[in-house]
């Protein structure tokens, strides 16, 4: 928790969390505002969580959430009121501390000069020059005066992002690349799974990410508000405009929270939690572990999401324990699938029923997750008719474990990049932009029909890399990506049912069937998951060795 002061009655900082709270009333405050929206990031708590800890302490706290890089006019009138209502000091609070001091600097434009807005907001560590150029412009941001300028800028820090800017390198060493993202941590989000089974601390997943970023390439530290590709330029939060001559996008994809009633409130108590959240996965496991009776709930929304193997894994290695713990039969466990069938490719499914028998698992398919009463252990599930029609079913629970809905993040749905459905429509082969022949993307936010994974990124980042150079004149032929994904379904402690497929649903196994036949469960694909992959992610793929991963080439 860094708080960084702007005036006497007002500070500023990144994420807070709840346990920050006593120490935020220690230190004098008498409010905090929230202007970070919910489902960000993925170790982001809820506001609800922030104001029951605040309540607690005896703290007025207020919600006034902005997306990055979008605050409004309006947005900070509103903050300029909660400034005159609230009690003080105050505590603003967002990603990184950007959008609060946005909105104190739209609030304060009228009765403070703009160069002492600027001083002031520098001395707190933010850049507010290119806010100033829209305030004297009449609210506009004027994209032809660009603060940078790069010859290839890459959105998004996550897997997707620092692969591909590796791979760019590796073929095109001191090529200038920007990478733009506001996180200060780097996750390994497959490792969450095992976080959530005890098999992994939550701490092992996680590294700043300065020090994962590519040696040479210039970070940029901001989120990104809004794309000009009839431009190239890319505006970001404060207004500061950044130009490029190729863009990669892959932010990744948005968790919505609040899209079940009920649940940003219950996540981290009640039996409620999730392994699609760093904070949340050790809850799993403490949940697992003193689980000795009653019901075990784990669902899965409608697709796409992020890794659609993820909801059944953590219940495979739930039942796990418990079987091993000797309790197994006094624990109903219930999977609800708002899909039609436990997994998208069959070749899969005969060694995955294999297990749902074993542990006695019930199956519930075409029902989905719609609220949930932390406190009274309650959730509320649509469940879809044979004859189209919907039912609602209400289940008792002691533990739920939920995936929540997902779907492209805010800025990229509300783009000229996107689809009708809002994610980034670009070739399933090259992973070139339809419209835009000097922008990319790959990763979670594309609308290919792969399999959202980070072993689909993984190949992805040198058929991207190899067609922007080609886009340059840097190099020959055309890179094809086939649609690989790969899921390592863990079905219980120390063994693994090796999903990989491509486009369609075809089978494309790494290695012989002798040695790990990807249809069944295999000790081998355990220790591959368990001791393989997290070197080969932050040693290989995030260094631009492309190890299993040359793309296909096609002229």
């Amino acid at each position: 928790m860094d708080i960084k002061a702007l005036t006497s009655s007002l500070s500023v900082s990144g994420q807070i969390s709840a346990a920050d709270l006593p120490a935020i009333a220690q230190a004098g405050f008498k409010s905090v505002i929230c202007n970070r929206p919910d489902g960000e990031g993925a170790d982001q708590p809820g506001f609800s969580e922030i104001q029951q800890a605040a309540a607690s302490e005896g703290l007025q706290v207020r919600y006034l959430p902005a997306e990055s890089g979008k605050v409004t006019d309006e947005q900070g009138a509103a903050f300029g009121q909660l400034m005159d209502e609230l009690p003080k000091p105050v505590l603003a609070y967002c990603r990184t501390g950007m959008r609060s001091t946005t909105m104190w600097a739209l609030a304060s434009a009228g009765q403070i000069a703009l160069p002492q807005i600027i001083e002031t907001s520098a001395k707190a560590g933010f850049d507010m020059k290119a806010l100033v150029r829209r305030i004297a412009n009449g609210g506009k941001t004027p994209v032809e005066v660009a603060d940078a300028t790069h010859e290839v800028v890459i959105v998004g820090g996550g897997a997707a992002g620092i692969a591909v800017a590796a791979s760019l390198l590796a073929r095109q060493p001191g090529l200038d690349i920007a990478i733009v993202e506001p996180a200060d941590v780097h996750y390994y989000q497959p490792g969450w799974t095992l976080v959530g089974a005890g098999v992994f601390d939550a701490a092992f997943t996680a590294r700043t990410m300065g020090s994962v970023l590519p040696h040479g390439v210039h970070w940029i530290k901001a989120a990104v508000a809004a794309f000009e590709p009839e431009r190239n330029a890319i505006i970001l939060d404060g207004c500061r405009v950044v130009s490029y001559k190729q863009l990669v996008v892959c932010p990744g994809l948005k968790l919505d929270w609040q899209g079940i009633e009920g649940l940003a409130e219950s996540l981290g108590r009640d039996g409620v939690t999730s392994n699609y959240r760093y904070d949340l996965a050790p809850y799993t496991w403490e949940l697992v572990q003193q689980l000795r009776g009653g019901k075990a709930i784990f669902t899965q929304p409608p697709m796409p999401i992020k890794c659609a193997g993820a909801p059944q894994k953590a219940m495979y290695l739930s039942a796990d324990h418990w079987r091993s713990q000797g309790v197994l039969k006094n624990i109903d466990i219930q999977f609800c699938n708002a899909g039609a069938v436990l997994f998208g490719v069959a070749d899969y499914v005969p060694a995955l029923m294999d297990y749902v028998k074993a542990y006695g698992i019930g199956l519930n398919f075409g029902r989905t997750l719609v609220s949930v009463d932390g406190p009274a252990k309650k959730a509320t599930f649509s469940q879809a008719q044979a004859d189209g029609g919907k039912q609602l079913i209400t289940q008792d629970f002691d533990m739920l474990h939920v995936v929540p809905p997902q779907k492209a993040p805010d800025f990229i749905r509300s783009s000229p990049l996107a689809d009708a459905a809002g994610w980034i429509d670009i070739d399933p082969g090259t992973l070139r932009h339809k419209a835009y022949a000097n922008i990319f993307a790959l990763g979670d936010a594309g609308n290919t029909s792969n399999a959202k994974t980070a072993a689909a990124a993984r190949k992805q980042a040198p058929v991207v890399a190899h067609n922007l150079l080609a886009t340059r004149g840097q190099a020959k032929g055309e890179a094809r990506y086939d649609g690989y994904g790969s899921c390592p379904l863990t079905v219980e402690r120390g063994k693994i049912v090796l999903a990989e497929f491509t486009y369609g649903g075809k089978l494309a196994p790494s290695f012989p069937t002798w040695l790990i036949d990807g249809t069944k469960p295999s000790a081998l694909a355990w220790y591959l998951k368990e001791r393989v992959l997290p070197p080969l992610y932050w040693d290989a793929m995030l260094k631009g060795r492309e190890w299993l991963a040359q793309p296909e080439m096609v002229g």
